[in-house]
């Protein structure tokens, strides 16, 4: 198991509340000093950004740290999550620390190829190293009530923030107790058409998988065709702006996608009025699809404007400036982890359901666009994936989920076609039935499907298996 722990640099920290005067504890936002490099090639200092949530803590409780993935943080991430419910359940206390490069976590000035070539994965984690070593070791420079020392700390996160979770675990396990990992893609690919048949598949549950992928294929026929007044007279079947074709496939496979990590409840799934219901109304395919299309760029309030910029594949953008999530974004997955989402060759024997025209060479030159030849344009996914995935194998204490109809699960632990790691010491996977993307750690409601239900209990007790009874405030209750 890799750790960097000789090599990581302790940060000193400030503990600066930015409103003293805000309403609700977790609202305050407090900034703990980095270095921008935690080995030594550069030590400058920044500061970055995180919340405290303390409304359950009681002495001797621990602490559960979560991120906020690829957003900028807020109160929500310590207050509307599971997390908050585990503070609760233990009478610890929540913490939320945003990451390098994203919101207001700035370790420099802009985001040129020459600073985000900080951004990895071993100084992400580094980060978040030093803040937990110093809430063990001086808890009252960090946190604005008095915790007790040496604290136990679990890690939790969806989607990013579980591959963070997960991590944290497996690389600093003297620091995590465990980790809770709502749909955590931790196996990466460089062409990645599994997430396109997770969405196939998601349809197919819900009937109408066969002429959805039909009607892709019509569409494909007409873009790749080369007749201009074909494709012309499908852009005003869509009601779209002038796109290149390559621009039109794109607009059309978001736009058809936007509900497929819509949360699934007992009062129905997303999925099923925003797509299937156009394809039951007796017209064309290719209609049905563009009902889809209109229906979705309607409820979503996209303007011509943004359908354009969406579409444009060809335009130059230079822009460095902070707070861009998406530039931080395409810098990640051209040098980390690809995972670049490209449809499912038609040779493969398996139906597509998104453009031909969505290719692995059209995303690597957005690489190219926003980075220039700054950046190795290939990630080495094989090599990402000795460093970060195979650990896990060998890894205890973690809680991975994911929803049967995630449309994530193709990059999960637990694809349809089996569970690709096997779980060690009190860890555990868990197959949500019926769910879709994290909805184990959204907060609970009272619409959460049963299955749902049961994997936050598996996972609370785990928890509680992982902090060794520590706490005696704990209290669980049964999956009613």
């Amino acid at each position: 198991m890799a750790c960097f722990l000789a090599l990581s640099i302790f940060a000193a920290l400030v503990l600066v509340p930015s409103h003293a005067a805000a309403t609700n504890q977790q609202d305050v936002a407090y900034w703990f000093t980095q270095r921008v490099d935690h080995f030594g090639r550069n030590n400058q200092q920044w500061e970055q950004h995180y919340m405290v949530n303390h409304t359950y803590y009681k002495a001797g409780g621990p602490i559960f740290i979560t991120t906020p993935g690829d957003n900028a943080l807020t109160s929500y991430h310590t207050s509307m999550t599971h997390l908050t419910r585990l503070a609760q359940q233990h009478s610890g206390i929540a913490v939320a620390i945003e990451q390098r490069f994203y919101g207001n976590s700035a370790p420099l000035p802009d985001l040129s190829a020459s600073s985000l070539e900080f951004m990895t994965a071993e100084n992400m984690l580094a980060d978040l190293a030093s803040f937990i070593r110093m809430a063990k070791t001086n808890p009252s420079s960090v946190f604005p009530v008095a915790v007790t020392e040496d604290a136990q700390v679990v890690f939790a996160g969806s989607s990013f923030a579980a591959n963070v979770a997960v991590w944290m675990r497996s690389t600093y396990p003297d620091l995590v107790a465990g980790a809770w990992a709502s749909s955590a893609f931790v196996y990466n690919r460089l062409e990645n058409y599994q997430f396109e048949q997770s969405f196939g598949y998601h349809l197919k549950q819900l009937g109408c998988g066969l002429q959805f992928a039909q009607a892709v294929k019509e569409l494909d026929d007409i873009l790749l065709s080369g007749d201009q007044a074909q494709i012309d007279s499908a852009l005003d079947l869509f009601e779209l702006p002038a796109l290149s074709v390559q621009g039109f496939a794109s607009v059309v496979s978001d736009m058809a996608m936007s509900e497929a990590s819509a949360q699934i409840t007992v009062n129905g799934d997303p999925m099923a009025e925003a797509v299937c219901a156009h394809f039951s109304k007796g017209t064309l395919v290719l209609v049905s699809y563009a009902n889809v299309v209109k229906a979705a760029i309607k409820r979503r309030g996209v303007s011509a404007a943004q359908l354009s910029s969406m579409g444009n594949y060809n335009r130059t953008d230079t822009r460095i400036t902070l707070n861009q999530p998406d530039l931080v974004n395409y810098y990640i997955s051209c040098t980390w982890f690809s995972n670049w989402i490209a449809a499912t060759p038609r040779n493969s024997g398996l139906d597509s359901y998104i453009s031909q025209l969505l290719t692995l060479d059209l995303s690597l030159s957005q690489c190219r666009r926003h980075f220039g030849n700054h950046v190795d344009f290939i990630s080495n996914v094989d090599s990402f994936n000795r460093r970060w995935f195979y650990p896990l194998h060998s890894a205890t204490n973690i809680f991975y989920t994911v929803g049967s109809l995630d449309i994530w699960r193709g990059n999960s632990v637990a694809p349809v076609s089996g569970n690709i790691i096997q779980t060690n010491t009190n860890s555990h996977i868990e197959v949500i039935e019926g769910a879709g993307h994290a909805q184990d750690y959204d907060m609970e409601s009272v619409s959460d499907i049963l299955s749902v239900k049961r994997a936050r209990h598996i996972g609370d007790n785990l928890v509680k298996k992982w902090l060794g009874h520590r706490n005696r405030h704990i209290r669980l209750e049964q999956v009613e």
